[in-house]
């Protein structure tokens, strides 16, 4: 698919931003780097649903160490922009206490959502938080936080597939696009 092709999600338009096989050899990198850092601490991969599930699955296929997968369900978006608040539909287990854990984002813009998770494991006594993200969007910032691994820098621009949605849509996209403004 050439560049300049659009997707249409509902009433929207997106051009491709980032291409498939530029994701895939990221997120293998990405993977080679936390490896070296986690190899022999037995991880915990926790992934922040729904965007992150297509990065987590192919973020742990090009891991070598030795890690278990969990999944919090966690939102704070509503169509294209956040809504200021985040919206847990899951509980963190007392299991993690102790354990070195790998936060597996999609995207990160304000950083309320990993500022809010990275909060709940502190309280739950983890032994470490390292926070991994495909997508940051610096000039959206809001809350400091540390962020470990980032696939990508990008524009605050509302951005869709590899996982990311318009309003449930899109996540199925090999690519990912950007909004036609």
């Amino acid at each position: 698919m050439s560049a300049s092709e659009t997707v249409r999600i509902d009433d929207l338009s997106f051009i491709q931003f980032i291409p498939a096989e530029q994701i895939a050899q990221r997120v293998a990198a990405m993977a080679l780097d936390i490896d070296k850092k986690l190899l022999g601490k037995e991880p915990v991969f926790l992934g922040i649903l729904n965007g992150c599930f297509i990065f987590m699955a192919d973020l742990v296929r090009h891991c070598n160490c030795e890690h278990e997968v969990k999944f919090i369900k966690l939102s704070s978006y509503e169509g294209t922009g956040s809504t200021g608040k985040v919206i847990s539909e899951g509980k963190l287990s007392e299991s993690l206490k102790g354990r070195h854990v790998l936060l597996v984002e999609d995207i990160i813009d304000s950083g309320l959502t990993i500022k809010w998770i990275t909060e709940k494991l502190q309280s739950l006594g983890v032994a470490s938080i390292t926070v991994a993200t495909l997508l940051l969007k610096p000039d959206a910032i809001e809350y400091p936080v540390q962020i470990d691994y980032v696939g990508f820098e990008i524009p605050n621009n509302f951005v869709v597939g590899y996982g990311l949605d318009y309003n449930g849509k899109g996540r199925n996209l090999k690519s990912i696009y950007t909004l036609v403004e």
